[in-house]
C-alpha cells in the first residue's frame, strides 16, 4: 500500500475502532447505570441489545445504501450520528430513553465497518485488500478490547455518563478523520438503485447470502455463533472462575491486533485463525479445571487472533462474491457474524446452564473442528 491509501485505512479503522467501542464500553458500566437510574441490573443491560440489534441487522442495508450514494457521502453522515447518539446517551435521564438513545446509535454505527470494509475494497488493488482489511478490522478490534477495560475505569472514576461523553468525543474525532477524505477513489456509485423499494433490496439480499457465495456468508454466521458467542462470556468467566474484577476482565477480554500474511492463502488464513480459536478453547478448558486466570489470558490473545484472521478473510472473499455490490457484501457478512453472535449468546447460556463453563469451551471446539473441516471444502481457494 502506498502511504496515502494507509493512511485512508487507518482513518476508516478508527472510525471502526470508534463504533466497536461504542458497544463493548457499556458492559461494564451497567451496575452503575442500574443505580444512577433505579433498575435492577438484569433489566438494564437491554441497552446491549437495543445497540446490538440495529448494529448487525443495518449492516447490509448501509452497505447497500452506500453502493448508491457513494461510500465516503455516506460515512460522513453516519459517523456524525454516531457521535450525536453517544453524547445523548449521556443525558439520558430514564432508562427509556437511554434504550431510545442507543437504538439510534446502533442505527448510525451499524454501517460504519461493512461501507469502510467496501470503501478499501475501492482504494486498494486486489492484491492489497487481504492485507489493508486485514489493517481496518485490526484496528477496529483493538478498541473493541480496550473499550471494555477503558470503559470500566472511567465509570469507576467519574461516572457512566462521562464514559459516554468519552466515547462521543472519539466520534466526533473520526467523524473530523472521514471530512479529510477528499479526492479518495471509490467505485461510481449506481444512483439508479435508489429507485428500488424495500422488497427488491430483501430480494437482493437473500439470493446474494444463499446463492454461490452462500459458503462465506454461512461461515461468518458460524463465526459469530463460536467467537463471539465464546467472547460474550470471557468477562464473566475470569470474574466468577478466576476472581478478577470487572476492568482487568475487560481488559482481558480483548482481540490481539495482529494478522496473518498472504503465503498461505485466504483459505489457508481461515484455517489458522480457526486453529487458533481451538487453541482458546483448550486452553480455556484447561483454565478452569485449573483454577488459574493464566491460561484465560492466552486464551483471550488466541481467541482475538483467530476473530481478527478468520473475519477480515471472509471480508475479502465476500467482495468477489458480487463486485458490483461490494457493500451489500460485506454487510451481508456483518450481519451474519452479528446475528450469529447473538444465537451464540443464547447457546452459550444453554451450554453453562447444562454442564458448566467446561460445557461452553467443549461445545465452542467441537463447532470450530466442524466449521474447519466444512469450511476448508467449501470455500473459494484463493
Amino acid at each position: 500500500m502506498t502511504s496515502e491509501q494507509r493512511r485512508v485505512v487507518l482513518t476508516l479503522g478508527f472510525c471502526g475502532l470508534v463504533s466497536a467501542a461504542d458497544n463493548w464500553f457499556v458492559s461494564p458500566a451497567l451496575p452503575a447505570i442500574a443505580q444512577t437510574l433505579a433498575v435492577a441490573p438484569s433489566v438494564v443491560a437491554v441497552i446491549l441489545t437495543a445497540y446490538l440489534v440495529p448494529y448487525g441487522a443495518l449492516q447490509p442495508v448501509c452497505g447497500a445504501i452506500g453502493d448508491r450514494v457513494g461510500r465516503v457521502r455516506l460515512l460522513r453522515v453516519i459517523v456524525a450520528g454516531l457521535a450525536v447518539g453517544t453524547l445523548v446517551c449521556a443525558l439520558a435521564p430514564s432508562l427509556p430513553a437511554l434504550v431510545a438513545a442507543r437504538i439510534l446509535t446502533g442505527c448510525f454505527a451499524a454501517g460504519i465497518i461493512s461501507v469502510s470494509q467496501a470503501l478499501v475494497g475501492d482504494v486498494v488493488s486486489a492484491e492489497d485488500r487481504a492485507a489493508a482489511v486485514g489493517l481496518l478490522m485490526g484496528v477496529t478490534f483493538t478498541g473493541q478490547g480496550l473499550s471494555a477495560g477503558l470503559g470500566g475505569i472511567i465509570t469507576e472514576l467519574v461516572g457512566w455518563r462521562a464514559a459516554f461523553v468519552c466515547f462521543g468525543v472519539l466520534a466526533v474525532v473520526a467523524w473530523l478523520g472521514v471530512m479529510r477524505l477528499r479526492g479518495v477513489s471509490e467505485r461510481e456509485a449506481d444512483g439508479s438503485g435508489s429507485r428500488s423499494g424495500v422488497g427488491a433490496f430483501l430480494s437482493s439480499a437473500v439470493r446474494t447470502f444463499f446463492g454461490p457465495g452462500r459458503a462465506v456468508f454461512l461461515t461468518a454466521f458460524t463465526t459469530g455463533v463460536i467467537y463471539l458467542g465464546v467472547y460474550g462470556f470471557m468477562g464473566t468467566f475470569l470474574a466468577e472462575r478466576c476472581g478478577l474484577s470487572s476492568t482487568p476482565a475487560g481488559l482481558a477480554g480483548g482481540s490481539l491486533s495482529d494478522r496473518i500474511g498472504g503465503w498461505c492463502g485466504l483459505r489457508g488464513t481461515i484455517l489458522v485463525g480457526e486453529a487458533s480459536g481451538l487453541a482458546a478453547a483448550g486452553l480455556l478448558l484447561v483454565s478452569t479445571v485449573a483454577g488459574s486466570w493464566v491460561p484465560a489470558l492466552v486464551a483471550a490473545a488466541c481467541l482475538g487472533l483467530g476473530y481478527i484472521l478468520v473475519q477480515p478473510t471472509l471480508i475479502s472473499l465476500s467482495m468477489d462474491v458480487d463486485p458490483a455490490q461490494t457493500g451489500l457484501c460485506t454487510g451481508l457478512v456483518g450481519f451474519g457474524v452479528f446475528m450469529g453472535g447473538g444465537v451464540g449468546g443464547i447457546l452459550g447460556g444453554f451450554a453453562i446452564s447444562a454442564g458448566g463453563y467446561e460445557a461452553l469451551w467443549v461445545a465452542a471446539a467441537v463447532a470450530l473442528a466442524l466449521q474447519t473441516a466444512i469450511g476448508w471444502r467449501v470455500l473459494p481457494q484463493k
